[in-house]
């Protein structure tokens, strides 16, 4: 890693999860002080945070008294109320990002107005509410193309409801999100048939929805990277991603991807952060296709892809948030090894936090055994089904990408055989719940 960076005054966070969690161990292994605001005094960062200011992530009260302690002040995700933090920013407290480049990244909706303006590539979309039954027959799509939903009959007879139709252009599947505040699967839904646009409109406010045409591709692939204060970007290394019911499974670094391929993702990487005018770390998701490299999400924040770079890596994702926001130059990462497997640990049994096996002790006892996994634990109380518990790393030996493939997938089976993947709900009314309310 080289000559570690002296970062000038603590840094503050505003949550208490796994990512404000592996943060602090990067904090403490650069002595860097961390203060975590978060509600629960049992969240997985507080036993590792220098200090704590207990209380809700959304208080802003909480976050200026936070801010008393720091010499600037991030975020663990990106579910925030920016109108309520705006006075702070103003009486001169750092967030870094700022609100202003947060701005266009705290719901999906925004993120697609964002790169429709940057004319960066992601799928066509519309917003729910035009469908809703009573939508103006000339509304435009919110993608701001040409194409209109469809006119009622010329004699302007309706003969019951008017039923939602599809903008022309857009067919089945569609996949619907919610804007704000879905995460691993939970806000989303896959509609296959005007019964299930139907059946989604009664459940929820359509505003609050977007739908997506559902991408045929062959790779989803992810990329973390940051840009410091001085305006310099730094990228790490592109991978590739699998889900599992929309749930990270797995991450493989790095992706099989040609010289055009990453230079097209970094590409997209520096024209956000630039911008944007964005300090800190940003994660990318991508589709990669017939299409080409569509962008599907973004996060203003470290993330799951990117948790391989701790061991696989010259220095951390973690430790270039704590760069970054402190102050310091970004450092341009290395990989250290041929590659890295990460596999997420999701909870696939429900178990109390007093439960006798509520940490499933067996199962992290043998995947430590695994030669070289390196097993990282949340220490989050209680287990529900598909609740991300921890997850393991394995660093690759096999220098060649088709080689280091097959290792990574016998790597997997291993852990697997160990740790199996969460049951699906039963039933396709259970699994429309989940999709909806986060059941």
């Amino acid at each position: 890693m080289g000559a570690t960076p002296t970062l000038p005054g603590a840094i503050g966070i505003v949550g208490g999860g796994q990512l404000a969690w592996m943060l602090a161990e990067a904090a403490q292994r650069r002595g860097v002080a961390l203060v975590v605001q978060t509600p629960n005094p049992h969240d997985p960062a507080v036993a590792l945070a220098s200090r704590v200011v207990q209380a809700d992530v959304r208080d802003a009260a909480a976050t200026r008294q936070l801010a008393e302690q720091c010499l600037a002040i991030s975020f663990e995700n990106e579910w925030l109320d920016l109108a309520a933090l705006a006075p702070l920013e103003a009486d001169g407290v750092r967030f870094l990002p700022s609100l202003e480049a947060l701005r266009p990244l705290v719901c999906k909706r925004s993120q697609r107005e964002l790169l429709q303006r940057l004319h960066l590539p992601c799928p066509r979309w519309f917003g729910l509410e035009q469908l809703a039954a009573g939508t103006a027959a000339d509304t435009q799509l919110e993608s701001g193309s040409p194409e209109q939903l469809p006119s009622p009959a010329a004699d302007g007879a309706v003969d019951g409801p008017r039923q939602p139709a599809l903008p022309e252009g857009f067919a089945y599947p569609l996949m619907a999100k919610l804007a704000s505040g879905g995460y691993d699967g939970r806000g989303t839904a896959v509609l296959r048939c005007d019964a299930d646009l139907q059946a989604l409109l009664d459940q929820v406010d359509p505003a609050e929805w977007i739908a997506e045409e559902f991408v045929a591709f062959e790779q989803e692939l992810a990329l973390v990277a940051a840009r410091d204060q001085a305006g310099d970007v730094v990228c790490f290394p592109l991978v590739q991603t699998h889900q599992h019911r929309q749930v990270c499974d797995w991450v493989l670094a790095p992706a099989e991807a040609g010289h055009a391929l990453l230079q097209r993702a970094r590409n997209i990487a520096a024209s956000l952060l630039t911008a944007l005018d964005y300090v800190g770390v940003l994660s990318i998701e991508f589709f990669y296709g017939p299409q080409g490299l569509l962008v599907n999400e973004l996060a203003p924040r470290t993330h799951n892809s990117g948790h391989y770079s701790i061991e696989a890596c010259s220095l951390s994702q973690y430790d270039q948030q704590l760069l970054t926001v402190g102050g310091a130059a970004a450092e341009a990462p290395q990989l250290r090894v041929p590659g890295a497997l990460m596999v997420n640990l999701l909870g696939f049994e429900a178990r109390d936090a007093d439960h006798p096996e509520a940490s499933y002790p067996q199962q992290r006892s043998a995947l430590a055994a695994l030669p070289g996994a390196h097993l990282h634990w949340y220490g989050k109380r209680g287990s529900s089904v598909g609740r991300k518990l921890g997850h393991v790393t394995v660093l690759l030996e096999q220098t060649d990408p088709q080689a280091r493939r097959d290792e990574a997938m016998d790597r997997l089976e291993q852990i697997r055989r160990i740790w199996p993947l969460p049951p699906a709900p039963n039933g396709a009314a259970a699994q429309a719940a989940e999709a909806v309310h986060g059941a």
